[in-house]
């Protein structure tokens, strides 16, 4: 899809979810770095940064599956893709990505009763145990409705087929 096709609102979402995500690398590398620097050469360390990039991984790690869902590049199981027809592939990706929102779906749910559960508990670091689990029914809920409008929307990047209708065989043998 044609990033000049989308709404403006929706364009400045995925600018600040991109920012977001660059952000919380560019911490972690910083906190990962200073680490090792203190560590490895003033033999001290900040006690609460092993906690908090663990934290960071799994924040970076869900807000970039959402970037992926988003801009259609996650990883997918398509092989046998290549060899249907474009209304079978439709029907196909289709039914693909309603089951991957479905089990989204179910992910966001049960990652929401953890965190309900995990609500007043300290955590490992200083941060409270919900705050670091909290991307988690956010981002797969999202995912799971970003995996639904991407089901009726035309693939970014549509299979070929093994078989153009277009080309005859002779002369794709000769090319």
């Amino acid at each position: 899809m044609n990033p000049e096709s989308l709404p403006r609102s929706v364009r400045i979402v995925d600018r600040i979810e991109d920012g977001i995500l660059a952000v919380l690398v560019l911490l972690l590398v910083g906190l990962a770095g200073a680490q090792i620097l203190l560590r490895d050469v003033f033999d001290t360390g900040i006690s609460w940064a092993d906690p908090v990039m663990r934290d960071l991984v799994l924040w970076t790690g869900m807000l970039g599956a959402l970037a992926a869902v988003r801009d259609d590049k996650h990883i997918a199981l398509d092989v046998l893709q290549r060899f249907l027809a474009p209304a079978v592939q439709r029907v196909v990706r289709v039914l693909t990505f309603g089951f991957a929102a479905a089990v989204s779906g179910a992910m966001a749910w049960y990652c929401w009763v953890m965190l309900q559960n995990d609500l007043g508990t300290a955590g490992t670091g200083p941060l409270p145990a919900w705050l670091p689990e909290a991307i988690l029914p956010f981002a797969f809920g999202l995912m799971a409705l970003r995996f639904v409008l991407r089901a009726f929307a035309p693939p970014v990047h549509a299979p070929a087929l093994l078989h153009d209708p277009v080309v005859p065989a002779d002369e794709a043998r000769r090319a």
